[in-house]
């Protein structure tokens, strides 16, 4: 049986990019641990009209969400993500705020999500950093490559236009695509490069 994987939702703007991310981990029945931080609750709220967890639970589907995700307290840095002899298949912080890409890079654990993300560093596991902030400051872009010297892959919430997006939910699916992707998770969204072509011609299978 698969690992789960750790997805974090902090304060940063993005609220679209992690409720899809989610959304696919439960429909592709991938075992999920989800820290919310305060402030992703209020990020959730203000662009997604998700004050709490009862409705993101409904907001996802109940029936696929209570399968699949265990839910931790931010506050709990005893919780199992916290601790490296808890196996995981890695962690995504999606979006993830330059606080805490600071925390990460500096090994300022504070709270359970950036706890999580030092673990995951520590025992050299796959941890996808979703940074969502412009313009960036010269702080900003040393702490992301600290990160990524450290292990980290930094995938900011950058979509393409490639493929010639009709809606912002096909921004956002371009974005949680790539993160699927890098955690090994088939799946359905888009479509992918072919080669010797113009365009994006090949559907995903």
């Amino acid at each position: 049986m698969r690992h789960p994987v750790i997805l974090a939702i902090t304060g940063a703007s993005g609220a679209p990019y992690a409720v899809r991310l989610l959304q696919q981990l439960v429909h592709h029945r991938v075992p999920t641990w989800l820290i919310v931080s305060g402030h992703g609750f209020r990020l959730l709220s203000t662009e997604s009209d998700i004050p709490d967890l009862a409705s993101l639970r409904a907001h996802v589907g109940a029936e696929g969400f209570d399968a699949v995700v265990t839910v931790f307290d931010d506050n709990d840095r005893g919780a199992s993500p916290a601790s490296g002899s808890a196996r995981s298949s890695g962690m995504v912080i999606c979006p993830c705020s330059m606080g805490t890409v600071s925390a990460i890079a500096h090994g300022s654990s504070r709270s359970l999500v950036e706890r999580a993300a030092d673990v995951a560093l520590k025992e050299r596991r796959r941890l996808i950093v979703v940074p969502r902030e412009t313009p960036l400051s010269l702080i900003h872009l040393e702490n992301l490559a600290q990160i990524t010297r450290a292990g980290a892959v930094v995938m900011p919430a950058a979509p393409g236009f490639y493929h010639r997006p009709a809606s912002i939910a096909e921004l956002v699916d371009f974005m949680v695509a790539r993160i699927l992707d890098h955690l090994d998770v088939e799946h359905t969204l888009g479509r992918r490069w072919a080669s010797g072509t113009t365009a994006l011609d090949t559907e995903l299978e």
